[in-house]
């Protein structure tokens, strides 16, 4: 009952800290913006080190115990480019992307009025995932999900900016928009209680969702969030956003030091 709490809590933090800068959005346009790509550069950072440092070292340990006990044997890596390539996928085939542009005309292929469903429907998706993973993370260890919830969090703000800022360019009214955005990112915690509902039947997978979550972060990272310091022309703001990235590797590495001697006690 404790971990389903942990589950519930985090998942939920996860769901409302994303559209925070939705919200400054809708106030403040401009901060929103700067504040969007100063997030993305931290949100790749803390996306790969959870990736890296703690989904595919806590993969392989539970691929070992479960080869101990059952004798079924898990390729965690393989595993791992079979999320990166879902996700790849994912993206291709709804023609869109996890960290849009604000700018106009990043959809010209996709009429004004397909902009919006495939929003809601590639959001909803993501959230979907984002919390089978918080979820399938908690079921391992307390410190692995709280890492992975907070890596999560990370990400979904600049995200959410860029999905309030499509929206109203194509005209939604601000309420319809915090609405939308709410309900989507309330899925999240349909994912995680469906996660931990099915428990004991996913137990012998679970090295399978911690491989697939770190090919998610890793893609999302790489193909999303990176260009975005690569494409800053200001040498100044390409710094501070290669700092940013360090530093959400620095934080995350911290984090998972801390949480562990924590639970520890």
């Amino acid at each position: 009952m404790e971990t389903f709490l942990y589950i519930l809590i985090f998942t939920l933090i996860g769901s409302v800290a994303s559209l925070i800068g939705g919200v400054i959005l809708l106030y403040k346009e401009k901060i929103a913006i700067r504040v969007s790509h100063l997030l993305s550069a931290f949100a790749a950072g803390a996306l790969l080190a959870t990736a890296f440092l703690d989904l595919l070292p806590e993969g392989i340990a539970e691929a070992k115990n479960l080869y101990e006990e059952t004798g079924v044997e898990i390729n965690v890596f393989a595993w791992t480019v079979v999320g990166f390539l879902a996700f790849f996928v994912l993206e291709r085939a709804i023609h869109w992307s996890h960290h849009h542009q604000i700018e106009e005309g990043e959809f010209k292929r996709i009429g004004p009025k397909a902009i919006i469903p495939l929003i809601m429907i590639g959001d909803s998706v993501h959230n979907f995932l984002d919390g089978v993973v918080i979820a399938s993370t908690f079921m391992v260890s307390i410190p692995l999900g709280i890492v992975t919830s907070l890596a999560v969090a990370a990400h979904e703000i600049p995200q959410e900016i860029g999905d309030f800022g499509i929206m109203l360019h194509k005209g939604l009214k601000k309420g319809k928009v915090l609405v939308f955005n709410l309900l989507s990112a309330l899925v999240a915690i349909l994912g995680a209680v469906l996660a931990f509902w099915l428990g004991d039947s996913i137990e012998s997978v679970v090295p399978v969702f911690l491989a697939i979550a770190a090919g998610f972060f890793i893609y999302i990272a790489a193909a999303d969030l990176i260009p975005e310091i690569h494409n800053q022309e200001k040498k100044t703001m390409a710094l501070t956003e290669t700092l940013l990235l360090i530093l959400g590797v620095v934080i995350v590495w911290l984090s998972i030091v801390f949480l562990e001697g924590f639970i520890a006690l």
